[in-house]
């Protein structure tokens, strides 16, 4: 790696440094209710909301309603963004004439955008109009993050209160989520990146002549509002085919180095959030040290292998990289920024639920495209995605509370609140749905006969183009390995369905989760408790994050070579 880029990774990790106790300060006052800044803008917009949906912003939600509300909200958002997208062709804002993609594409894109994946199995500039990029794609960019973070607050709120047998108001938290927090710094960064030269305009394509007689097509779009809420929100989904490696949507290289801030400035804040609704800060900063720690190891990794690049002496090709020459693995990367900051973006990208915000899959080395893969596996908790992350690590809190009680032999206590038998089958079908979902669902595709013939590749690297599209979207991430051709109608079904698992089939055991801790009573904590304010229970936590990873995924990666012969080859 070159002295330039630790010189970035260094300016990064001092910038969210400085950033995180203002932004994570200032969510837990929103998010209780206590904040009163920008009360004359902010006020009169939440009111019209509550009246919109008939709501009493005073009254809360057992967690059973909670639930009900995040599943109804979703399913109508799933509905509305089908239907816009099948009717885009009749719609404004439409000076390319696309017409409306097909009925499964329709669907896994709609399902994509509400659970905050952001899979893509489009080109954004050639598949989609103007008016459903604004009013369909970056409107679910702001209310997916929202109700990821309103989940995580819920979970919060079960922890922290007593005998209460409400997490909140879904609704309310929603509302104040977009309207105090997502909107206002979006604004902000739109501001940013449209002076920094991110394009923002709602003309039509351009054709061009070059000089050597060819044509070329120039898109536009409103780019720099939706580039601004896809980082911050942890979204994906970029506009155009390239995402963010895109001219258009990351000029430059402050551009490059704003974007990746923003995708990590909401995960690695919420810690900060959680410790102080809880009270205890300290317990906010070691779910914050353990998340910062798998981020900063599994990011280096992914540079120093894609600055090293491959040395294939057979081929008689050597990919070299040193202080003065921008070198390295740079097939699939950006020149502009260099093999280790791309790969460091990409990193950023698939730990925060984002998805690939660059070229990536096939152009990636072994070790490169293993660490992308390992970020997704540890379930998006390094830092995670928006809410996603948060409440992805508390839950493997109470697993090494859970472990740490059992070894002195007594009832783990976290936040004063007793883990018992009921919440640990709800932690433990939170931990094994996700991987069973992955897992399940590639294998089923590998056996496909028409799911395989959607592979570039066969043998190991196939094995991993499969394997990786369903982590992926199980994880609710939406990046690819590419190699992979996802827009068929058996894909475009079976990646909606994972996604959905993904985001669903995890969001209700945990409201229960949360549920259920609230209703218990706070215990005084004893000699026996398990201080879990300090550095050693956040290399206990990291600790127990990388063994339930390797226990759910390791044995089919063990079995990958043998399960590579038995599907391509017998």
């Amino acid at each position: 790696m070159a002295t330039r880029d630790w010189l970035y990774l260094g300016a990064l990790v001092l910038t969210l440094a400085v950033s995180i106790p203002f932004v994570g300060g200032y969510l837990a006052r929103v998010l209780g209710g206590t904040s009163r800044r920008g009360d004359v803008v902010f006020a009169p917009l939440e009111r019209l909301c509550y009246r919109a949906l008939g709501v009493d912003p005073r009254a809360e939600q057992r967690w059973t309603t909670y639930a009900t509300s995040v599943l109804a909200f979703s399913a109508v958002s799933v509905i509305t963004l089908y239907l816009l997208q099948r009717l885009q062709g009749v719609l404004p804002l439409n000076p390319a004439h696309v017409g409306a993609p097909s009925p499964s594409l329709s669907w896994n894109t709609a399902v994509s955008f509400v659970t905050n994946t952001n899979w893509q199995n489009y080109s954004g500039e050639t598949a989609m109009s103007y008016f459903t990029q604004m009013a369909g794609f970056i409107t679910q960019n702001f209310v997916s993050a929202a109700a990821g973070i309103a989940v995580a607050v819920a979970l919060i709120r079960g922890l922290v209160r007593s005998r209460s047998t409400t997490l909140g108001n879904f609704w309310v938290d929603l509302t104040r989520l977009v309207v105090r927090v997502l909107l206002p710094l979006s604004i902000l960064a739109t501001l940013v990146l449209t002076a920094s030269g991110v394009i923002d305009t709602l003309t039509g394509p351009h054709l061009l002549h070059t000089v050597t007689g060819a044509t070329q097509t120039l898109p536009g779009g409103a780019i720099s509002p939706q580039e601004a809420i896809k980082e911050l929100g942890t979204n994906g989904g970029g506009p155009y085919n390239a995402n963010s490696a895109h001219p258009f949507e990351n000029p430059n290289g402050f551009t490059n180095f704003f974007e990746n801030y923003l995708l990590l400035l909401l995960p690695f804040s919420l810690p900060w959030t959680f410790g102080v609704m809880a009270g205890r800060r300290r317990q906010g900063a070691s779910v914050l040290a353990a998340m910062a720690v798998l981020w900063f190891s599994l990011s280096l990794g992914a540079m120093y292998a894609e600055s090293a690049g491959s040395h294939l002496p057979v081929a008689g090709v050597t990919q070299h990289s040193s202080a003065t020459v921008i070198g390295g693995n740079l097939t699939g990367k950006e020149v502009r920024f260099g093999a280790a900051q791309s790969a460091l973006f990409n990193s950023s990208a698939t730990a925060t639920s984002t998805g690939s915000v660059d070229s990536m899959g096939d152009s990636y080395t072994a070790l490169g495209g293993g660490v992308l893969l390992t970020n997704m596996m540890f379930g998006e908790v390094s830092p995670g995605g928006v809410g996603s992350g948060l409440y992805g690590m508390l839950v493997l809190a109470l697993v090494s509370v859970f472990i740490a009680g059992l070894m002195v032999g007594r009832t783990p206590e976290y936040l004063g609140k007793k883990i018992q038998a009921a919440e640990m089958k709800l932690v433990a079908i939170y931990i094994l749905i996700v991987p069973f979902a992955a897992l399940s669902f590639a294998a089923f595709a590998l056996i496909w006969p028409s799911a395989r013939e959607s592979l570039l590749n066969h043998g190991a690297h196939g094995l991993t183009e499969m394997v990786y599209a369903f982590v992926s979207t199980s994880n609710n991430n939406g990046s690819a390995f590419a190699g992979l051709n996802g827009n068929t109608g058996f894909f475009n079904v079976a990646l909606g369905l994972a996604m959905l698992i993904g985001r669903f089939a995890t969001i209700v055991p945990l409201l229960a989760l949360a549920g259920s801790l609230g209703a218990k009573p706070r215990v005084p904590e004893s000699a026996g408790t398990l201080p879990t304010g300090t550095p050693l229970f956040a290399i206990l936590l990291t600790g127990v994050t990388v063994i339930i990873v390797g226990l759910t995924y390791f044995p089919v990666l063990a079995l990958g070579p043998l399960l590579e012969h038995f599907i391509f080859h017998v």
